[in-house]
């Protein structure tokens, strides 16, 4: 059985190793998103805190401030109603409108999906600069982006996300078969020395020990990461098997229940709504109907939540009365619903605050220190079979 785990895990480290790799680097860049995106295009994502804020203040956008900023964009004939829009989050950030563009290349598969975003300063509703989300690039204001993109489909639109799912499953094979290869014998000498690691003046011997116990340690957040990463790019996989164990509420696309044709509630009507349903919450983002008939999503954050930025309270309202369709609260979710709402904050390391975005900063190196010590210990092994050393 060893030998079994020993070349599964070899191989699946040696085919998926490079890819495992990038996603660690990408995701160590990737915790601090958003800082870096605002320090590479200070004159794109910031502008001057309004007046009596000071810059890193919390804001929270009022109704009609939201209203203001639809109305502007539709009078302009460059943009018109957004499909989203997402709210400034503190004084000095930016509201970012964003539209889907065509597919190109008849939607191939294999093609990565892009949002033009438009950015509008909350003050003066002044249009601060325009980008395209999802296309490749090295260019400040596509850097992140393109790494975000890199670490979520490897910049290759539907066939990215499928690889990067299959890699996680590929890691939850190698963190497994890893475990059953470290599991020592039940004495407490065998335990203290698959737990440490010490030079000994040999560096496959070092390398071994620091792949043995490293990986031992690591095994609890790289499952989470693995278990996560297969759950945002192919969500019906970990849906299914969740359900076996919890229950898991479905969230099929719902439609308006008011009457007649058209949208007859404002975007201020059904902020002011979903605002109701949660006082102490900070709207976030407005989805807007893609068509008639179909309901504003709103989405909030809670004080409480785990996740932090956006949130993941979501509010559907009847874009036709404003009235409320649906409410998905992550605050108030049980078994199933309630572990799949931590799985986000946990992968970024939000969920614990500053000092998890640091730990899975840090955490990202660690895809390149068991593909070179896994190489190190792999080279000897081939040594030993070629000959017999």
């Amino acid at each position: 059985m060893k030998n079994f785990s020993l070349t599964l895990h070899l191989w699946t480290g040696l085919v998926f190793g490079t890819i495992l790799v990038v996603l660690g680097l990408t995701g160590s860049a990737l915790s601090w998103m958003h800082e870096l995106d605002v320090l590479f295009n200070p004159g794109l994502l910031h502008v001057a805190a309004p007046r009596g804020m000071r810059t890193g203040d919390p804001f929270r956008s009022d109704p009609a401030l939201i209203e203001s900023v639809g109305d502007a964009l539709v009078r302009d004939s460059r943009y018109g109603k957004p499909n989203t829009l997402e709210l400034p989050l503190r004084a000095g950030d930016v509201f970012v409108a964003s539209y889907r563009v065509p597919p190109g290349r008849a939607n191939a598969p294999w093609v990565q999906s892009v949002t033009r975003q438009v950015m509008i300063d909350p003050s003066t509703l002044r249009v601060t600069g325009e980008r395209n989300w999802g296309e490749f690039g090295m260019s400040r204001p596509l850097l992140m982006p393109t790494l975000f993109h890199i670490h979520r489909y490897m910049v290759a639109g539907e066939t990215g996300k499928v690889i990067i799912a299959v890699t996680g499953v590929a890691l939850v094979l190698m963190v497994l078969t890893g475990l059953m290869l470290w599991w020592p014998r039940m004495i407490g000498s065998a335990i203290w020395n698959a737990v440490t690691i010490r030079h000994g003046g040999s560096w496959p011997r070092f390398s071994f020990q620091l792949h043995r116990a490293g990986g031992f340690f690591a095994a609890p957040v790289l499952l989470v990461s693995a278990l996560s990463g297969i759950y945002f790019n192919m969500p019906e996989w970990v849906t299914a098997a969740v359900n076996v164990i919890s229950p898991v509420t479905p969230n099929p696309k719902l439609m308006n229940q008011s009457i007649g044709p058209g949208e007859g509630a404002s975007v201020a009507g059904a902020v002011i709504a979903a605002q109701a349903k949660f006082p102490d919450g900070r709207i976030s983002r407005v989805s807007f109907p893609a068509r008639s008939g179909q309901p504003f999503e709103i989405r909030v954050r809670q004080p409480a939540e785990l996740r932090q930025g956006p949130g993941a309270t979501r509010i559907s309202i009847d874009s036709g009365d404003a009235n409320v369709l649906r409410v998905i609260d992550p605050e108030r979710a049980r078994g199933g619903d309630k572990f799949l709402s931590w799985l986000f904050p946990l992968h970024t390391g939000e969920a614990f605050g500053l000092g998890g975005r640091i730990f899975m900063c840090l955490f990202g190196l660690l895809p390149l220190a068991f593909f070179v010590t896994g190489l190190v210990i792999w080279v000897k092994l081939r040594r030993k079979k070629l000959f017999g050393m």
